[in-house]
């Protein structure tokens, strides 16, 4: 008889307090901070601009008229395929807690686990870290685009594309941001010239030379059909770039403000240099001049922007857009290389010489941030030339191999009639997927 009074006591008790307990567990759980929750979630939109519309609009503007929409087509599959694979599988190889110093492990598949979970050392909820990582994801294949513009078969690009995104982006952002083992020796990168620039700009160089040059390069004069479009375009990527660069910071901030305004100050100056350039060199300055040195200017600042101070940031916008359009011309001009838009020129040069020389400008002396504890420029220096050396010749040795797989199934190439016809027409018929 008090069996049958005191267990059903029990069972009521145990659920009137399973709420409570639960409320309990509930309040002791760390919670994410709204504001730089909202400001991570800006900054991704921000950056997915920097994608579409910005870049597919920069590239755009600079290609013949009769492959506009093949830019744009490409840069949106680009964008797609390599959301699907973050979140698929990418984040979690990228990003796990588990793994190695290489790569990680599956327990983030499908971005399981990070509903309500918040990383070490961060204040933002991992969701929207995820997200804000996947916006780096998209945009770092799309700038190898540039390369092949004119030439490339559409079918090819999109398998390449999305092998690349896996085999070579996502376990150089282990290495870098992930913990891995160049972060254990001190690599600094602050929003991507390692992650991104360097990646995306050796593998573009290495494209470049496996499709070959358009037809009538260098002699025939390919000029940009639409400069309004490429300064319209540069412009959206210079917004988009302080959420690139602040919301690195992952805070809302005076580190993020900090970044902001390097970013902001660093593409300024190599935007007028660049017209100066022009200037002295040709006679004029140019619209399309003047959106290439602050895509230089931005790109160089990048893994920088938030070590340094603002006459860091100076100095390092002057240095973008003077190495950077000699890049241009050794690129183009000297080897012949046709990489089209000059993203190995602009971006690979622009984050390698910003990540080397982040190791400078981050000396407190100079306004900079500091060093880590047991560092000093000359030691970060060394640091930062391995990183630099082994993540591009990774990319580079990566992107050969990948590419050439690639070809055995679906040709590199459009046949010479496409090409003179634009790939506007073949891109948007069954010819573009055909084998022969």
């Amino acid at each position: 008889m008090i069996d049958k009074i005191v267990k059903p006591a029990l069972w009521i008790s145990a659920c009137v307090a399973a709420p409570a307990m639960a409320q309990d567990a509930a309040v002791t759980l760390p919670a994410a901070n709204s504001g730089d929750s909202a400001w991570l979630l800006t900054a991704s939109a921000l950056v997915l601009m920097m994608t579409l519309p910005g870049l597919a609009l920069f590239y755009g503007g600079l290609v013949r008229a009769k492959n506009f929409l093949s830019v744009l087509v490409q840069c949106g599959a680009v964008a797609a395929l390599a959301s699907v694979i973050w979140i698929v599988i990418g984040y979690s190889l990228a990003f796990s807690v588990n793994g190695n110093g290489f790569l990680g492990a599956l327990d983030n598949v499908m971005f399981n686990g990070l509903l309500g979970a918040i990383r070490d050392g961060q204040t933002t909820g991992e969701l929207a870290f995820a997200l804000f990582q996947m916006t780096f994801a998209i945009i770092t294949p799309a700038l190898i685009i540039g390369a092949w513009v004119e030439r490339a078969r559409f079918a090819w690009v999109v398998a390449f594309s999305g092998l690349w995104s896996l085999l070579i982006y996502v376990p150089v952002t282990r290495w870098v941001w992930g913990n891995g083992f160049l972060a254990e020796q001190g690599v600094i990168d602050f929003a991507g010239g390692i992650v991104v620039h360097t990646t995306a700009g050796v593998s573009a160089l290495v494209v470049a030379l496996m499709l070959g040059k358009r037809i009538g390069f260098p002699k025939t004069l390919m000029l940009p059909h639409s400069p309004a479009l490429t300064v319209a375009g540069a412009g959206l990527l210079w917004v988009g770039w302080f959420g690139f660069n602040g919301g690195s910071a992952l805070a809302a901030n005076d580190a993020a403000a900090n970044a902001i305004i390097n970013t902001h100050l660093g593409a300024s100056v190599a935007a007028l240099v660049w017209l100066l350039i022009e200037r002295i060199r040709v006679g004029k300055a140019t619209a399309v001049g003047f959106a290439t040195g602050a895509v230089a200017g931005l790109a160089t600042i990048t893994p920088a922007a938030g070590v340094i101070g603002p006459g860091g940031a100076i100095i390092l916008g002057i240095l973008a857009a003077v190495i950077c359009f000699w890049a241009v011309g050794l690129v183009k001009g000297t080897l012949h290389i046709d990489d089209s838009l000059d993203v190995f020129a602009v971006h690979g040069v622009g984050g390698i010489l910003g990540s080397v020389l982040l190791a400078v400008f981050a000396n407190e002396a100079l306004g900079g941030a500091g060093y880590a504890e047991g560092a000093d420029m000359a030691s970060q220096l060394w640091v930062q030339l391995k990183g630099v050396v082994l993540v591009a010749v990774y990319s580079a040795v990566g992107t050969l191999i990948i590419g050439y797989l690639v070809s055995m199934l679906l040709p590199m190439r459009v046949s010479e009639d496409q090409e003179r016809d634009g790939l506007d027409i073949s891109s948007h018929g069954e010819r573009a997927w055909d084998l022969d």
